[in-house]
């Protein structure tokens, strides 16, 4: 969730390159065209994404988790990322970056001399605007959603049901491989795992055990033992 919530800071650097496209040449259809054209490239994919199947929270660029490897916790998460706030919230930010993409048009022309391609390739400018705009609706679009679901109360989220394991695949956009786990085994599971073993040592480790602990930890009977032998010696003397 965290790793997903921090890709909105990559959003400034896909808006600069979607600039930078937009800087290439001069316009070769009506400004509206080309901003319509460009627009709808980079958000109606990730709007009908995030409107239909989202985006499946528990992956990483290619790789997914499997969705019968989820717990109970995570499905009530990917349940929370079909409610009608995130669809809303899904538009409120298509529409943000629409806006966004007509101020970076208007302020294109001041971008023309660091533009990446020369003049005469405005197509590939714009394809290159479009591509970047197209990443900087994805990656907002996913931390808006996360965040939304980071925020929800403890009581909201604690009524809120799992998701079918059956309907993840149809009702989710999950990446083509999935695997059993994205990330290593935390440091407390590895100990927990490998004292496991430790407890269920037999009888002749236990009494090794045992030996070693009387000898750090002396106990009453032994002390006893050992203060008993001068009382002992006493005794002969008076004899």
């Amino acid at each position: 969730m965290w790793i997903h919530l921090s890709g909105v800071a990559t959003l400034p650097i896909f808006l600069g390159l979607c600039l930078l496209g937009l800087a290439v040449g001069s316009p070769l259809l009506p400004v509206w065209l080309e901003i319509f054209l460009v627009a709808v490239a980079g958000i109606i994919p990730v709007l009908w994404m995030q409107w239909f199947r989202p985006f499946y929270i528990f992956s990483i660029l290619v790789v997914a988790v499997k969705p019968q490897n989820l717990t109970s916790v995570q499905q009530r998460i990917l349940t929370r990322f079909k409610t009608k706030l995130n669809q809303g919230l899904a538009l409120f930010v298509a529409v943000l970056l629409a806006v966004i993409l007509w101020q970076l048009y208007r302020w294109a022309p001041l971008a023309a001399s660091v533009a990446p391609f020369p003049p005469s390739w405005r197509w590939a400018g714009l394809l290159l605007a479009a591509s970047a705009f197209l990443s900087s609706n994805l990656f907002f679009q996913v931390s808006a959603s996360v965040m939304a679901v980071l925020l929800t109360p403890e009581s909201e989220f604690a009524a809120t049901k799992p998701h079918v394991l059956e309907k993840i695949r149809q009702d989710f956009t999950i990446a083509p491989w999935q695997v059993d786990r994205l990330l290593p085994a935390l440091a407390a599971e590895t100990t927990a795992t490998v004292a496991a073993p430790v407890e269920s040592i037999g009888p002749a480790s236990a009494i090794g055990n045992s030996s070693v602990g009387s000898l750090v930890n002396p106990q009453p009977a032994d002390s006893n033992g050992l203060k008993s032998l001068p009382e002992q010696s006493s005794e002969k003397k008076l004899n």
